[in-house]
């Protein structure tokens, strides 16, 4: 009882009792109106009351259990993806049991053992389908070449009622207890106390960034805060230029595709001397330019109204950019050089 008195956030009775109704059943966890999100920053912050997470690249999830099996999974902006993810679904509800009723927050990343690839990821949540995917499995093992992984690193509520205001710190001990560490598909992300090394760590292996928490923090919906902060190593990545878009007779930018997906355009670095060399040898009435459709399932929504030529023959290019966009093109990109068939090492 001590330690109760201790913990100003201890008292949970009338915690639990606000989620009951007059009728004795229990009412669905709330929901935040939009999550708590990290806010960029240049510079990691120092201090005792700091914490260090890597950041992982992938789609915000919230899953809510009702603490009898029922599963659901809730984006960023609170929309059901149960059918996206179904495997998901059925590999939280297969440890319903040990979960009990808890609302959790994280990322589904797509991690195959090295780093997470963010568009992989972008793919499934752009299949709108769960026809298309595996069937769902929770055989605890994970695909050797890549697959799906929740990876967890706030509670918001369990079995005592709402949690959001307990420190960062307590809320993390918290999901470390309630959630098995047996499971690579499922699992709670570390929190460091030496945030210099988890960046050192993370510019030396390529990953997105690292994430800065306040460990005396409660949960502060959106970006409404100074307490998560993200630090983010600017992205190189060889593309593929599939198309070419052109502007009164000038070539204006380059439309990329990276592993498949729609990347967005890159003019930054395009110097006039190189818009000559790329016009003379793509210009559309060249006869031996075959003309072709787009490569994408869909003409991208912002090229429709733009005067576009697919190129027959993709060329690479290597470019830089700040992060991924939610759909999943590359922000701020910037053509840092041309690349021959193969990409360099």
């Amino acid at each position: 009882m001590a330690q109760h008195q201790e913990q100003p956030w201890a008292d949970e009775s009338s915690a639990l009792a606000a989620n009951v109704s007059s009728g004795g059943a229990l009412q669905p966890l709330a929901l935040p109106h939009e999550p708590m999100a990290p806010i960029s920053d240049d510079e990691l912050p120092v201090g005792s009351d700091w914490g260090y997470q890597l950041k992982w690249d992938g789609v915000r999830i919230l899953a809510r259990l009702d603490g009898e099996g029922h599963v659901e999974l809730f984006s960023r902006k609170l929309y059901l993806k149960n059918g996206i993810y179904p495997e998901m679904v059925s590999l939280i509800a297969s440890k319903a049991e040990k979960l009990g009723r808890c609302l959790l927050d994280g990322e589904i990343v797509w991690f195959d053992g090295v780093r997470p690839s963010f568009q992989h990821v972008l793919k499934r949540e752009r299949s709108r389908s769960s026809l298309l995917q595996s069937s769902p499995e929770a055989d605890g093992k994970t695909p050797q070449n890549g697959g799906l992984v929740y990876v967890l690193f706030d509670l918001l509520a369990d079995e005592s009622g709402d949690l959001r205001q307990l420190p960062y710190e307590e809320r993390h001990r918290r999901l470390l207890a309630l959630c098995p560490a047996d499971d690579p598909r499922m699992f709670v992300t570390e929190l460091f106390k030496d945030g210099a090394a988890l960046w050192d760590w993370v510019q030396t292996n390529s990953w997105e960034g690292v994430v800065s928490k306040r460990l005396s923090s409660p949960y502060r919906e959106d970006k409404k805060h100074r307490d998560w902060l993200k630090k983010k190593i600017a992205l190189v990545l060889d593309v593929d230029i599939v198309g070419l878009k052109w502007r009164n007779g000038i070539v204006a930018s380059l439309v990329m595709e990276y592993e498949g997906g729609y990347l967005g355009s890159v003019s930054l670095g395009l110097n006039d001397a190189l818009r000559r060399v790329i016009a003379s040898t793509f210009r559309p009435q060249n006869s031996l330019i075959a003309v072709v459709d787009c490569p994408f399932p869909a003409v991208p929504e912002d090229l429709r109204k733009e005067e576009v030529q697919w190129l027959s023959v993709p060329f690479k290019c290597r470019v830089t950019g700040l992060e991924f966009t939610s759909a999943g093109q590359l922000r701020h990109p910037k053509l840092v050089t041309f690349l021959p068939k193969e990409p360099l090492p």
